[in-house]
Order: structure tokens, then C-alpha cells, then sequence
């Protein structure tokens, strides 16, 4: 009686042997792919250099919504399409100015500043006032319920902490200040806001980033300021707690401004209306190009579809790859793809988003549900001979975060994550700091996870 069991059992192995032979062997066409045919470079090169800046509103993301569009309809796509969307319009107006004033070492000192996204302006005639050094909320909160701080600079002076080996996690203790820091200290009758930028390294150039005006508080400027030159202001201030500081910024909130997502897709052969979404944000910031936040991410999800294709592979549920607009100042575009799916009743069985930049590829931040993040982590063999070894971290990404709630699996690439706060929202976010072969790995990376899940699903 032992031996139809034992049979059985000897057949399921063999078959399950062979289904992996069968994985392995195409996901090393897809790594072979990518590293001798890629195209992601090239498509990235010409956003950063071509286009530039993608800043929502702005003419750069409209030339960039306009490309991306091309480039998945010269890829043979099955169907390139855009989303309409309306968008927030920011715009920075002419470079800031940033002075520490009266202080008894240096006179006058230049300082980096740039406003942070979203901020109001100074005016044209600037902001003149004495500085208050805070670390922490309880702080301010003293002070100001000392009197301190009416009238003031608040300077937020919180680093990124450098003990955190995840700087992504590092950047969390610190990106509060960022986010909510005019409107703290707009409670207490701060005339503006500094903020130490959002970087662990000793730089001279300052990084924006969005802000978040409370309601029914008042609107102050707010700007970011290099870490250096934070470091020099909070040395000057510790000598002459009553030096001033000049802030001069022209930046205004425009109307909404219409916009799209870019969708393409590869049609299903068996459930074409259950699909599979890859992705990035196609706007960045003013102030570089865009390279890794998130052009990266954008050409990797296209490059993804494209190595499939180019195999010939045949997927069993539809493949998107999604650009999407208005991640960096509002997830307008996340908010209205995940409305529109819900609208339609589309069953979307997982999504993946690149947002981490386009270093060198370690692994997946996997879904949160105990069946698809088992089933994800056990494909790490597969992908660990390409260094793809890391399924620790639960999550996705900004963008696809609105389809949670419709109980979407989320995934994450999750690069090698130590250089990317050196260029995050910076002049120094450009192509020159993206190396060929790691994007090329990247793309390769999602491509084989939309593979795996295509054939296995996530339950």
C-alpha cells in the first residue's frame, strides 16, 4: 500500500524539481537581457538630460508624460494610454537668498538655504529676525510657551541619525521636522522656518522637499539648509544667541494644473482582467534631474515589461507599467489610479514600485499578509545567485499605497540604500550618479518578480 503514495509523493517532487529548473533557466535570460540588450540607461539619460527637471505643472513633466508615452508605444506595448489627473503647481521662482547677520565672528555670512516645496514666500522684501535652535517638538514647545519664539526663526537642527544602518529608516527620525515644522512653529508666533536638510553627510548644497501648512495656523516660510552650513549656524548661535537671520524666498502656489499618468500595458492571455502593476513617479523635484528620484524607477518598471517581451514571454494576467504623476508634492496621481481601479472593479493581484533609486539591488520589501509574504520569500533562492537576498522589510511604496485599502499585495525593489540621501532632492540627483549595470540589475530584479508572481500568484 506504500508504493502509490511513495509514487505520488516521488512525481510531485519531480514536477516541482523541473518548475524550478525551468524558473532558474528564465530568470537568467532575463539578468542576460538586461545586461546585454538593456535599454534602461539610455531611456534615463536622455528624461535627465533632454527634459531635466519634472517638478509637477511644470513643462518638464509634461515632456516627460509625452516620452514615456513614446517609449512604450515604440516597445510594441499592447496599449499605452494616459490618466488624467489635476496637479498641484508649485513653482520656485528665483534662487533664495539665506544670510546669518550680526554674528559677532563672521558679519555677514552666505549661507545654502532653498524653500522647501509647497512653502510660501518671503516677499520681496525678505525675513529679518533673531534664530531659536530646537531638536526636538518638547523643545519647541518650551520655548514657545516661554515667549520665546514669537517673532523668531525657528531652526530645526534634528540630524538624521547616523547610528541607523537603513538610512530610509534614519530618514524617518528626522523628516518630521520637514514635513511639520512651519506649522509647529507658526503656533507659537514664528515669524519662519530653517530646517537642517535631510541628509546623514557634511554637505555644502541644501535639500527640499515637501511641507504640510496645518489648518487654521498661519502660513511661514519655510526652507531647508545645507548640513554644513546648519552645523556653522548652530556654532555661531551657541556664541551670540542674538545674531539675526536674512531669508528671501519667491516661491508661490499657482492653480492645480492637469496632468497623467502613463499606463502601459501587456494583455493576458488567461485572466487579462486581473493584473499586475509595476511602477515609479515620473515628476522629481526642481532643483536636479530627477535621476534616481524616481526617474530610476520610472524606465526600470518600463525596462521590466520590455525584457518580458523581448523573451517572448506570454504573461497569464495583465502587466501595467504605471508612471505615475504628483508622488514628491501630493500623490495626486497613487490617489487617482487606485479611484479609478476601484471604480472599475479591476482586481489587481499585486503591485511593485522602485522608489529607493537605481543603486545596486538587494532584495524586496514584501507584503504585510503571512501567505504573500511567505509565498514572495520563498522565490529568495532564485533570486539570491543575483544578489537579491533581502525580504525582511514589509511594505511598497508611496505611489501604490492607495490600492492597500483594496487589499492589494504591495512590493517594493529595495536597493542598496547608503548613498541615496546624498542626492535625494538635491542638485546632485543627476545622471552621471546612476551606474549602467546597477539599473540594469534593478529592472532585471522586477522583471523576475513579475515573472514569479505572474505564474504563481501571491496566495
Amino acid at each position: 500500500m506504500q508504493k502509490p503514495v511513495l509514487l505520488i509523493t516521488l512525481t510531485v517532487l519531480s514536477l516541482l524539481s523541473a518548475a524550478q529548473t525551468e524558473d532558474e533557466k528564465f530568470i537568467r535570460k532575463i539578468f542576460d537581457e538586461a545586461l546585454t540588450s538593456g535599454k534602461a540607461f539610455e531611456v534615463l539619460e536622455y528624461m535627465c538630460t533632454n527634459i531635466g527637471p519634472r517638478l509637477s505643472g511644470s513643462p518638464g513633466a509634461a515632456a516627460a508624460v509625452e516620452y514615456t508615452r513614446q517609449v512604450m508605444q515604440h516597445y510594441g506595448f499592447d496599449s499605452v494610454w494616459l490618466q488624467p489627473i489635476m496637479v498641484p503647481h508649485w513653482v520656485r521662482g528665483k534662487p533664495e537668498t539665506g544670510r546669518i547677520v550680526n554674528s559677532k565672528k563672521l558679519g555677514m555670512q552666505p549661507v545654502n538655504v532653498c524653500a522647501l516645496g509647497g512653502s510660501v514666500g518671503t516677499g520681496p522684501a525678505g525675513v529679518l529676525a533673531g534664530v531659536v535652535e530646537v531638536r526636538s517638538w518638547d523643545e519647541l514647545k518650551k520655548l514657545g510657551e516661554q515667549g520665546r519664539v514669537k517673532g523668531k526663526i525657528v531652526f530645526f537642527n534634528r540630524p538624521m541619525d547616523p547610528r541607523v544602518l537603513q538610512t530610509f529608516s534614519a530618514y524617518g527620525t528626522a523628516v518630521d521636522q520637514r514635513a511639520n515644522g512651519a506649522s509647529e512653529a507658526a503656533k507659537f508666533g514664528a515669524v519662519a522656518a530653517l530646517v537642517r536638510s535631510m541628509s546623514p553627510n557634511p554637505e555644502d548644497y541644501p535639500h527640499t522637499g515637501s511641507l504640510r501648512y496645518a489648518l487654521n495656523v498661519p502660513k511661514i516660510p519655510a526652507a531647508a539648509i545645507a548640513t554644513n552650513h546648519a552645523d556653522l549656524l548652530s556654532r555661531l548661535l551657541a556664541d551670540d544667541p542674538n545674531l539675526q537671520f536674512y531669508l528671501e524666498m519667491h516661491c508661490e502656489t499657482l492653480p492645480d494644473a492637469p496632468s497623467f499618468n502613463v499606463v502601459g500595458e501587456l494583455r493576458g492571455s488567461e485572466n487579462p482582467k486581473n493584473y499586475i502593476v509595476v511602477g515609479g513617479h515620473l515628476d522629481s523635484w526642481d532643483l536636479g534631474q530627477g535621476a534616481h528620484d524616481d526617474g530610476a524607477g520610472c524606465v526600470q518598471s518600463i525596462e521590466a515589461l520590455r525584457i518580458l517581451r523581448s523573451l517572448g514571454y506570454k504573461p497569464r494576467h495583465t502587466l501595467r507599467a504605471v508612471m505615475f504623476m504628483n508622488e514628491e508634492n501630493g500623490l495626486r496621481g497613487g490617489l487617482e489610479y487606485a479611484r479609478a481601479a476601484a471604480e472599475r472593479k479591476e482586481v489587481h493581484i499585486a503591485a511593485i514600485e522602485s522608489d529607493r533609486g537605481g543603486f545596486v539591488p538587494r532584495g524586496f520589501t514584501v507584503p504585510t499578509t503571512a501567505a504573500a509574504k511567505a509565498k514572495v520569500q520563498s522565490w529568495k533562492p532564485l533570486l539570491e545567485p543575483y544578489g537579491v537576498h533581502d525580504f525582511s522589510t514589509e511594505g511598497g511604496g508611496a505611489d501604490i499605497s492607495p490600492l492597500a485599502p483594496q487589499g492589494v499585495p504591495l512590493l517594493g525593489l529595495l536597493p542598496d540604500s547608503q548613498r541615496y540621501f546624498s542626492y535625494h532632492h538635491t542638485p546632485e540627483d543627476t545622471i552621471d550618479k546612476v551606474d549602467r549595470r546597477e539599473l540594469a540589475l534593478g529592472a532585471a530584479a522586477m522583471a523576475a518578480m513579475v515573472y514569479l508572481i505572474d505564474r504563481y500568484g501571491l496566495k
